[in-house]
């Protein structure tokens, strides 16, 4: 079946984590003993009404203070799609915890509540899906229950949103409104009838028909290899196969195609499901290719057409969202790990912070603290093979490690 990974991103009370909820019950995704628990400590607060964020809060500070800390990851699905929701903190000191549910995923719902407006907040969840690149973003205008569902005032949040959407310099994104009630279940599930102004969709509607073709970045084809396979038996004594996923662009039998680092050329042979030949391997799939001639090829190598070779440097600029309680500063060094493969690297120069609510940048920086973002420059001690993340989401981005406790401090996305 289908995955959409979707990312939230709200402000405290904003209500994310009883959309959530919400979409969890009326979609009957919910345990019995889960739903027993919220209509009990619903009960227990003298609540009229089933408090959804119940399902989602898991950490013990969550429920006490009614705030999310942690990216949490919810699972249901439907009858046309699975679903993995990437539950992510509003707080302006949990940056990084929302960079690390948007990096992943390919659709993203921002909450705004009705009664506030775009705020401050609002501009910073834009600006890390921008950012992040993730094409289609859901704006929930929730809470339209205490607004009386006003169709002015959805209006004006509206026109005030297409204002932010004028700064953002990724244009192939896919904004769509909804009006919503978290706590009364409105358009999230069910269509309601007490917004006959609004003739779009439900939330749950426009997220069953997004189209997968339509949300993954196409770019050119890479073949990270992860795995060599020599099953050396006697069916298959000669075997030589090279296992991973397809990114990026599909790969057929018969392409003319480059080994990296080795700039080894060869053909493919063929391609393999298991124990199933194909003669195309689409994008975002998971096969073995076996090439036409007998190469070195290993772990960390990645297979790419001829003519379409990413950049091969031993330096790079990148945007990057710090998120260790030490440092970063020039001279500093990390590890980088560029898909399956890790280098050394040393931080040249930090170029600019980068203000994550569009108010501009800040040169003369000398380092970078927790949930800042900033344009880094590295030196590597071998060279990557990469592409613009713009370009080419996967192998656009990174990860830094601490070379002296393997913390990983930072995500990366080349420039």
């Amino acid at each position: 079946m289908e995955v959409l990974k979707i990312a939230t991103a709200g402000s405290v009370d904003d209500g994310k984590s009883t959309l959530i909820g919400r979409i969890l019950y009326d979609t009957k995704s919910l345990t019995t003993d889960k739903l027993e628990a919220i209509e009990k400590t619903s009960k227990q607060r003298g609540y009229d009404y089933l408090d959804f964020s119940l399902a989602t809060d898991g950490l013990v500070a969550e429920r006490e203070q009614g705030i999310t800390i942690d990216v949490a990851h919810i699972y249901f699905s439907t009858a046309k799609k699975s679903y993995i929701i990437a539950d992510t903190p509003g707080h302006v000191e949990y940056t990084r915890n929302m960079v690390t549910g948007a990096s992943t995923s390919q659709a993203s719902i921002i909450l705004i509540d009705a009664r506030k407006g775009v705020i401050e907040q609002t501009n910073r969840h834009f600006f890390i899906n921008n950012l992040l690149r993730v094409k289609d973003i859901v704006v929930a205008i929730n809470k339209m229950d205490l607004v009386d569902y006003s169709e002015e005032t959805y209006n004006k949040i509206k026109a005030d949103f297409s204002e932010l959407m004028s700064k953002r310099d990724y244009q192939d994104q896919k904004i769509t409104f909804i009006p919503v009630s978290a706590l009364k279940g409105d358009n999230v599930v069910n269509k309601t009838d007490k917004m006959p102004w609004y003739k779009g969709q439900t939330l749950l509607e426009h997220l069953e028909e997004i189209d997968k073709a339509d949300i993954f970045n196409i770019g050119t084809p890479r073949f990270p290899v992860q795995y060599v396979i020599r099953p050396k038996t006697e069916d298959f004594h000669d075997f030589r196969g090279y296992a991973g996923k397809v990114y990026g662009g599909n790969l057929s039998v018969g392409d003319d195609i480059v080994v990296l680092p080795s700039q080894t050329k060869s053909k493919i042979k063929d391609i393999y499901f298991y124990d199933e030949k194909y003669e195309t391997a689409s994008r975002r799939s998971s096969v073995t290719i076996t090439l036409e001639n007998d190469i070195n090829v290993s772990r960390g190598d990645m297979i790419v057409k001829d003519g379409d070779l990413p950049t091969i440097e031993k330096q790079f600029t990148a945007n990057v969202c710090w998120m260790d309680s030490s440092q970063l500063t020039p001279g500093g060094k990390y590890v980088v790990q560029h898909g399956v493969n890790k280098v050394l690297a040393k931080v040249d120069r930090i170029n600019h912070k980068i203000n994550p609510d569009y108010s501009g940048i800040e040169e003369n920086v000398t380092g970078l603290n927790v949930n800042d973002i900033a344009s880094v420059t590295f030196k590597l001690n071998k060279p990557i093979f990469y592409d613009q993340f713009r370009n080419h989401r996967t192998n656009g981005s990174f990860i830094l490690i601490d070379t002296q406790n393997n913390n990983t401090v930072g995500a990366g996305f080349i420039q």
